[in-house]
């Protein structure tokens, strides 16, 4: 037996240097490199170049496991590496290059059975991402490397339990196990890893009962519907606050023209998104601001003119509340325009000004404009980036945050380009904001993993683009296996805590991704596929304005065309589709669990079908990726069936299926999903919708007061 230390484990550093090697073909004046690593931030990694004045490098320290990047020559032109070990689309047509970062102790095959254990591989912290506590159970998790061990056993002081495998990656598997704990006394615990005739014990570990903190998010969101709301192209309800040069309804969109969307239009349509079954509004930002996006704020307790008055908001927000709609906000504290009027008491007044440490000037004076002598985003000079570690500038946001929650009664708050954004600052903001509003929902934009701000001190939740990602691959491009979309989703959702994947906001499009139809190819079947995966995979979903009706479009600005009214109809089937998938998701409690599994995967028929089992009801989800029709043979678990007396009803197609001993054989259509619910689940079938005749012409100020209404 190998005792293994319990401190390394917990204080080893998964990392090691790498060398980045590019040989410019052409005359260069600087050569930098950007990825996964470093946000993707083009001047945060700078190469040196040799006396050949060809051959630039950098050495960086960087985490075990897949890595993504591009070198950027001259600060603009972007270039894949040629010698890297793989190139590979994101799934937004951005070819990027591959690199695997990997311990010493990988170097030989992992085998379960060779008595070798890679060291490096075993990890267990007490942090959430190992250590959880939900539903009066302690949820432990031992990492191991890939393939590396038969068995993980979870030693607690009166017996063994033996842990499951629940998720693996590019380099490690996680073995989880689920505890009775009553929180009143202390736990002891250590886990040991079975390899061949070698076991490997990691720990001994304490839980201090008066001292541990479990990790709570907002009940509320795991049973919601969120829907995305851009400001300037939901509806335009009034004449009185259009900008001068208005693009009509229908027009191009363009990075800078405005439509006039508005908070009146917002109001007129609130009896659609409530027919529509909406629970949640998520507003893309709403303050003054130069740009049609409201991302580069002037200020931020301030709605812009454009759009009505603070206290328009203020009632829009308290109306919602009262037809049972919560309201999220979208803040973008990383950065301000340059009409802040702090930035501006800095332009004017230099290294004097009160307000210099609230940003980041490289010299002074400062010039606003193509390479500014400041830090931006992206280099942006449109976008001067806060110094969130200065105090004064602390306060004021916690203050910004602190207005909006008691002023317009919000519920959430979206954070815009959190990685960059100091940690400290969101470990400043959420017990600030927590303490006002306990159940105020706090969901981060991250692209990647969203462990590190997921520990219980920072956020509840993230935008959950790598749900996107993997049905982008396997529904929409078609470029993934069947084994490979289910691992990727089950890898996923099992690597964050049993009650931030409840409410990790689920997503298929947004206002910075090209619209889902679109990713299709234009094809209506797959992009209703891919909704029902999206609202029975276990989440929230979240429906980018228009998507239920079937807009189109490809990358910004394409993606904001202006909401087509005129398919709001009772014969549009993408929209029947939406409503059916927004009432089962609210009718089925199931859908709510952290519950899933997936009992069948084929590759070969790319056919699947996965479970969510709760304590009242549950789902069946079968689909078919395929271009022909195949039978899918569901063997409903005796627990299940032992509760179900009336049989099951397919949520999507109407059939109904009558309880038995024996399996449940479906028929699926090419492209296609079955949801298999409780029959006797009440209100499966949404309220049915009268003929439309609002006008697609958003530009005029029509009411949506129903989504079937005649406008006034």
């Amino acid at each position: 037996m190998i005792l293994v230390a319990a401190v390394l484990l917990q204080s080893g550093e998964d990392a090691k240097l790498h060398t980045f090697v590019f040989v410019s073909e052409k005359p260069a004046q600087s050569v930098t490199v950007a990825g996964s690593f470093n946000n993707w931030d083009k001047s945060a990694s700078k190469l040196k170049v040799a006396s050949d004045g060809r051959t630039w490098s950098t050495s960086l320290k960087l985490a075990y496991g897949r890595h993504y990047y591009k070198f950027v020559r001259d600060n603009d032109e972007w270039i894949i590496d040629p010698k890297a070990e793989k190139n590979e689309d994101d799934g937004n047509g951005n070819i990027n290059s591959t690199l695997f970062v990997v311990p010493k102790d990988f170097n030989r095959v992992a085998s379960p059975s060779d008595g070798f254990t890679a060291l490096s591989g075993l990890k267990h912290t007490q942090t959430t991402q190992h250590l959880n506590y939900d539903s009066g159970k302690l949820q432990l998790t031992l990492r191991t490397r890939k393939n590396d061990v038969s068995s993980v056993l979870v030693n607690v002081p009166t017996r063994q339990v033996t842990a499951r495998l629940v998720s693996s990656d590019d380099l490690y598997s996680h073995y989880r196990a689920d505890i009775d704990w009553d929180r009143k006394s202390d736990f002891m615990y250590s886990f040991t890893a079975v390899d061949g005739k070698n076991k490997s014990k990691v720990g001994d570990f304490k839980l201090t009962a008066k001292s541990y903190k479990p990790f709570v998010v907002p009940k509320w969101v795991q049973g919601s519907v969120i829907y995305q709301i851009f400001p300037d192209r939901f509806a335009n309800g009034s004449k009185e606050n259009d900008p001068t040069d208005l693009t009509a309804w229908s027009g191009e969109p363009t990075y800078s023209n405005r439509y006039g969307g508005d908070i009146e239009g917002i109001r007129q349509g609130t009896d659609y998104l409530s027919q529509l079954g909406i629970t949640t509004i998520y507003f893309n930002p709403i303050f003054k601001s130069p740009s049609n996006h409201r991302y580069e704020a002037d200020d931020f307790m301030l709605v812009d003119p454009e759009l009505g008055t603070n206290e328009e908001f203020f009632k829009l927000s308290r109306s919602l509340k009262q037809k049972g709609i919560r309201t999220v906000l979208d803040f973008a504290f990383n950065h301000t325009s340059p009409r802040f009027a702090q930035f501006e008491d800095m332009v004017k007044n230099g290294a004097r000004s009160a307000f210099a440490s609230w940003y980041y000037p490289k010299s002074f004076p400062i010039k606003v404009g193509e390479n500014p002598n400041y830090e931006a985003w992206f280099g942006f000079p449109s976008m001067p980036k806060l110094n969130t570690t200065n105090p004064a500038t602390t306060e004021h946001l916690l203050n910004v945050c602190k207005y909006w929650i008691q002023k317009s009664d919000i519920d959430g708050m979206r954070l815009d380009v959190a990685n960059e954004v100091d940690m400290n600052f969101w470990r400043k903001m959420r017990p600030f904001v927590k303490g006002m509003k306990q159940d105020l929902w706090i969901v981060g934009e991250i692209w990647g993993d969203g462990n590190p701000w997921l520990k219980g001190d920072q956020f509840d939740s993230v935008m959950n683009y790598q749900f996107r990602d993997a049905v982008l691959k396997y529904v929409a491009k078609g470029t993934s296996k069947t084994s490979d979309f289910a691992n990727r989703l089950v890898s996923v959702h099992n690597s964050y805590p049993s009650q931030v994947s409840r409410n990790m906001m689920n997503l298929l499009g947004s206002h910075d991704t090209p619209r889902f139809l679109t990713e299709c190819g234009g094809d209506r079947d797959l992009a209703k596929l891919a909704a029902t995966i999206q609202f029975t995979w276990v989440g929230t979903p979240s429906v980018y304005y228009g998507d239920e009706l079937g807009m189109e479009g490809g990358k910004d600005p394409e993606n904001r065309r202006g909401m087509q009214w005129d398919r709001a109809n009772a014969s549009n089937e993408m929209l029947a589709h939406y409503r059916k998938l927004i009432n089962l998701k609210r009718s089925v409690s199931a859908l709510s669990t952290a519950d899933v599994r997936f009992e069948q995967i084929d590759d070969v028929r790319q056919t699947g079908v996965y479970s969510r089992v709760g304590e009242k009801d549950a789902a069946f989800i079968a689909f078919n990726r395929s271009n022909s029709e195949q039978k899918i043979s569901i063997k409903v678990p005796t627990n299940v069936q032992a509760h179900n007396k009336k049989g099951y009803i397919d949520v999507i197609s109407g059939a109904r299926y009558a309880t038995s001993a024996g399996p449940i054989n479906l028929i699926l259509k090419p492209k296609s999903a079955a949801v298999l619910v409780d029959a006797t689940i009440s209100n499966l079938s949404p309220a049915p919708l009268a003929s439309n005749h609002a006008s697609a012409n958003g530009d005029s100020a029509q009411s949506r007061a129903n989504l079937i209404q005649e406008p006034h």
